[in-house]
């Protein structure tokens, strides 16, 4: 098992786009592709959605991650929003991948509002643990593994799990939320009935295509993401704090961020299944371009067509570039 070490006016309106919003889309031989321009007030409860006639046209992004992938061998799921200006693109937007890693800001999202809701004080509750307990995740674990004896806070734990995307920190988190199963729960109630977690670390990675378990689509984690970053699920205070472990992440240089110019402001947390997973590597980030108050959300997620093939992070970096310019953004 591989780790990973109108929103400028209202930018604390939640930007609900909704996965039938992003599957909408022309099936242009078996590749998934959207590209709309979304309008409308946002509200609690959603946004309006519509695709207007200057809806920008499709046809180069989707060329281009088609030649991505035949370069590559492998398939590449992708989503941008652009929270400015309503605007979605993607490509395979509702094909499942896996979450690997990624799930541990999910995970991080759900111990926050626990903690706000109905359990104050949990943040900064010491959890502690026995060696033995880390026996499979040593090597995976980099903090965690060094706080054995004194053990450690959810918000420790957080930023552990996030900025190092260490693999006991993301289990230690899921106990405090009743496991998989208490996460799933939890992307239900932020209108996520796609995205699931079915198993902690290290077997959550075990993927081969057609998996169901412990996946989501581009869609899904682009729209669950942008919720729980800009949206009103989580507090205030919480989203900021949960943005700033984002924007420490220690993992994506060679992802999302890499295909992005080096002044822009980059939040992200990446996840990888190793060679044995048919390659499986993803990013989700917001992003902030200078002199703009609307960040992005892109979703980037790979796998190989072939097993024991190692992912690459180039591919990822240039579907992020390739997701900006569909955007507008580059």
């Amino acid at each position: 098992m591989v780790s990973d070490l109108l929103f400028a006016m209202t930018p604390h309106l939640p930007l609900r786009l909704g996965v039938a919003t992003l599957a909408a889309s022309a099936l242009l031989g078996g590749l998934t592709y959207v590209a709309s321009a979304v309008t409308g007030k946002a509200t609690t409860s959603g946004v309006a959605a519509r695709t207007g006639s200057n809806a920008p046209s499709g046809s180069d992004l989707n060329m281009t991650l088609q030649e991505l992938e035949k370069s590559y061998d492998g398939r590449i799921g992708a989503v941008g929003i652009d929270l400015g200006t309503g605007r979605t693109v993607g490509y395979r937007a509702d094909e499942r991948f896996p979450f690997n890693s990624m799930f541990k800001v999910f995970a991080c999202a759900a111990v926050l509002h626990k903690a706000r809701t109905s359990d104050p004080g949990l943040m900064d509750r010491v959890v502690r643990w026995k060696p033995a307990e880390m026996a499979e995740l040593t090597a995976n674990s980099p903090e965690t593994t060094e706080y054995t004896d004194t053990g450690m806070t959810p918000a420790q734990l957080c930023r552990a799990g996030i900025t190092k995307s260490d693999g006991f920190a993301g289990n230690t988190l899921l106990k405090q939320i009743n496991g998989p199963r208490g996460l799933t729960e939890f992307f239900h109630t932020t209108g996520d009935r796609t995205s699931r977690l079915d198993r902690p670390e290290p077997t959550l990675t075990e993927w081969k295509p057609g998996e169901k378990r412990d996946t989501t689509t581009p869609a899904a984690a682009a729209q669950t993401f942008t919720e729980l970053t800009t949206g009103k699920t989580l507090d205030p205070r919480d989203r900021a704090r949960l943005v700033g472990w984002l924007k420490g992440s220690l993992t994506g240089a060679n992802r999302i961020r890499a295909g992005l110019p080096k002044d822009w402001t980059v939040g992200d947390k990446t996840g990888t299944g190793g060679a044995r997973n048919y390659g499986t590597a993803n990013d989700l980030a917001i992003v902030w371009t200078p002199g703009s108050n609307a960040p992005m959300v892109l979703a980037v997620f790979t796998n190989r067509t072939s097993n024991n093939i190692p992912h690459d992070d180039k591919v990822i970096a240039s579907t992020a570039t390739a997701l900006a310019k569909a955007l507008g953004r580059l």
